[in-house]
C-alpha cells in the first residue's frame, strides 16, 4: 500500500473517531463500527440464486431460440451456459478466498492489475451495467404487476415508470434500514421464485408424461428454423448469459459473509448446478406446451405458458414473475451498493460512499447513488439497446478477472491459497470467452463497439479524478471536505473499521 493510501486511511480513522465522539458513543473503543456479518450459508446461496433468477429466465428463452435456430441447440446452449458459469464461479471462489475483500471483480482486478483497469470496470458497472440491469428488472416487475389491469394492451408508459421507481425506492429504504431485512427479503423471495419455476417444471413434466413432447423429439428438435452461423450461436450464448448474470455477486459482499473462506465456495458449489438444472428443465417445460414459433411470437413466455395450461389459474404466472423480479431488484441493490462502497474505499469514488450508518451499519450513501442512477435510466426510457451493451461488458469483465487469476498465480506463486483450481478451469473459460467475444464483435460490431467505448470513457475520468493529486484547493475542499461533511450529517454515517481477521491478505509460503 502506497503512502497516499495509508494517509487516506489514517485520515478516515481520525474523521470516524470525531464522528463517533460527536455522536455520543460512551463505550470508546469497545464498540466497533463495521459491516455486520449476517450472511450465513443459506443467505449466501439465496444471494447467488436470487440474483441469477430474476427476469432473465422469463425473457431470454425467446432470444436464445431465435439465435440458436432450433429447440435442441437452444437447450444445449442453456446447459453449456450453466457449465461456463460453473467454470467461472470456481475461479471466483479461488479469488474470493485469496483476496477476501468485498467488491468482486473490481477488488480483484484492482489488487492484481492496478488502479486504472479496476477503475474502468468500476466505471462501466456504476455508469451502465448495474443501473441498466436494475431498470430492466424493475420494468419487468411493473409490466407483470399491471398486466391484469390492462389485459388487451400494454400498460401505460407513465404507470410502469412510477411503479418501477416506487419499487426501487422502497427496497432502497429497506436495505438502508437493516442488512438483516435485506437478506431476509432475499431469502423469502428466492424460495418464492424457485417455487414458481418448480410449478412450470411440474406442469411441463405432466405434459410430457401425457405424450405432449413433439417439439422435443430428436428429429424435430434439431430442425433449424434458419441457417445457423457461428456469429448467431455466439449471440445465443450472450442472450443466455443475461439470464445467468449474477453468479459472481456473492463476491461483492465477502466481508459480510460469516466465515467467507468456508461459506463462499460452498454457496457457489450448491447454487450454480441448481440454477443450471432449473433453467434447463424450465425450457424443456416451455417446449412441452408451445411450438418454437409460438415461443418466438410471445412477448411473455411464462404468461403464454400459463394461459395455455393453467386455465383459470393463469393469473399465478404474472404474480410469480413479479415476485421473482422483486427479489431480483433487492439482490441487485444489495450487491451493487457494495461495489460503490468498495470503490470509494479504494479512493476511486467520493469517500462519502465508503461510509456506513452509525447504528444500522448499512452503506446508505452507496445505496442512494445506486437508487438514483437506476431512476435516471428508467427516465431515459430506451433500455433494450443497453441490455446488449451490458452483456458484452459483463463478459469482458469476467474474462479480465479470470485472466488476472492466472497472472496472480505467476506473480505470487508462493501465496497460500485455501482453494486452488486446476489450471484447465481458467484456461477453458478464457478460450470460450475469447471465441464468444470475438464472434459477437464480428456479428454486432456497433453494439459491442459501443460497450467498449462506454468502458473507455473512464480513462480521462480516472486521470482527472484519481491520478491528478495537485488539484486546486477549492476543488478539493468543495468535493471532499464539504460534500463529505454534509453527507455525514444528513445520513449519519462514518468510515467503518476494518476487521483484520477477515480482510488481510494471505501470507506467502516461506522457503524451507
Amino acid at each position: 500500500m502506497d503512502g497516499t493510501e495509508t494517509n487516506r486511511r489514517n485520515c478516515a480513522s481520525t474523521e470516524q473517531q470525531k464522528m463517533l465522539d460527536s455522536g455520543g458513543n460512551q463505550n470508546g473503543s469497545k464498540d466497533r463500527v463495521t459491516l455486520k456479518k449476517e450472511i450465513g450459508l443459506l443467505s449466501a446461496c439465496a444471494i447467488i440464486i436470487g440474483n441469477i433468477i430474476g427476469s432473465g429466465i422469463f425473457i431470454s428463452p425467446k432470444g436464445v431460440l431465435d439465435h440458436a435456430g432450433s429447440v435442441g441447440f437452444s437447450l444445449i446452449v442453456w446447459v453449456l451456459g450453466g457449465g461456463i458459469c460453473a467454470l467461472g464461479s470456481l475461479c471466483y471462489a479461488e479469488l474470493g478466498v485469496t483476496i477476501p475483500k468485498s467488491g468482486g471483480d473490481y477488488s480483484y482486478v484492482t489488487e492484481i492489475f492496478g488502479g486504472l483497469v479496476g477503475f474502468l470496470l468500476l466505471w462501466s458497472a456504476v455508469l451502465i451495467m448495474y443501473p441498466t440491469t436494475l431498470a430492466v428488472i424493475a420494468l419487468t416487475f411493473s409490466n407483470y404487476v399491471l398486466q391484469p389491469a390492462f389485459p388487451n394492451c400494454l400498460p401505460p408508459y407513465i404507470a410502469t415508470r412510477l411503479l418501477s421507481t416506487t419499487c426501487v425506492m422502497f427496497l432502497t429504504w429497506v436495505n438502508c434500514s437493516s442488512v438483516r431485512w435485506g437478506t431476509r427479503i432475499q431469502d423469502i423471495f428466492t424460495v418464492g421464485k424457485l417455487l414458481a419455476l418448480v410449478l412450470i417444471i411440474v406442469v411441463g413434466m405432466v405434459q410430457i408424461a401425457n405424450g405432449h413432447y413433439d417439439a422435443l423429439e430428436p428429429q424435430t428438435a434439431f430442425e433449424f428454423i434458419k441457417d445457423p452461423s457461428v456469429g448467431q450461436i455466439a449471440l445465443a450464448f450472450l442472450q443466455a448469459s443475461f439470464a445467468y448474470s449474477g453468479w459472481n455477486f456473492l463476491n461483492y459482499v465477502t466481508e459480510e459473509v460469516v466465515e467467507p473462506r468456508k461459506n463462499l465456495p460452498r454457496a457457489i458449489y450448491i447454487s450454480i448446478p441448481l440454477v443450471t438444472l432449473v433453467y434447463t428443465l424450465t425450457n424443456i417445460a416451455y417446449f412441452s406446451s408451445m411450438s418454437p414459433q409460438e415461443l418466438l411470437d410471445s412477448n411473455a413466455v411464462a404468461v403464454t405458458f400459463g394461459e395455455k395450461l393453467l386455465g383459470v389459474f393463469s393469473w399465478v404466472m404474472p404474480i410469480s414473475v413479479a415476485l421473482s423480479t422483486f427479489g431480483g431488484i433487492n439482490g441487485y441493490l444489495f450487491t451493487s451498493s457494495r461495489l460503490c462502497f468498495s470503490g470509494a474505499r479504494e479512493g476511486h469514488l467520493p469517500y462519502l460512499l465508503a461510509m456506513i450508518h452509525l447504528k444500522s451499519c448499512t452503506p446508505i450513501p452507496a445505496l442512494l447513488v445506486c437508487c438514483t442512477a437506476t431512476i435516471v435510466i428508467l427516465c431515459i426510457g430506451d433500455t433494450h439497446n443497453l441490455i446488449n451493451y451490458v452483456s458484452f461488458i459483463n463478459y469482458l469483465s469476467y474474462g479480465v478477472t479470470i485472466a488476472g487469476l492466472l497472472y496472480y498465480r505467476w506473480k505470487k506463486p508462493k501465496l497460500v491459497r485455501p482453494i486452488k483450481v486446476n489450471l484447465l478451469v481458467p484456461c477453458s473459460y478464457l478460450v470460450f470467452w475469447a471465441v464468444l467475444l470475438g464472434f459477437s464483435l464480428y456479428s454486432e460490431p456497433v453494439v459491442c463497439g459501443m460497450g467498449l467505448v462506454i468502458m473507455l470513457t473512464g480513462v480521462p475520468i480516472y486521470f482527472i479524478g484519481v491520478q491528478w493529486k495537485n488539484k486546486p484547493h477549492w476543488i478539493s475542499t468543495l468535493c471532499n471536505e464539504k460534500a463529505t461533511y454534509l453527507g455525514q450529517r444528513l445520513c449519519y454515517v462514518v468510515f467503518p473499521q476494518d476487521d483484520p481477521s477477515e480482510i488481510q491478505p494471505l501470507t506467502e509460503k516461506s522457503e524451507l
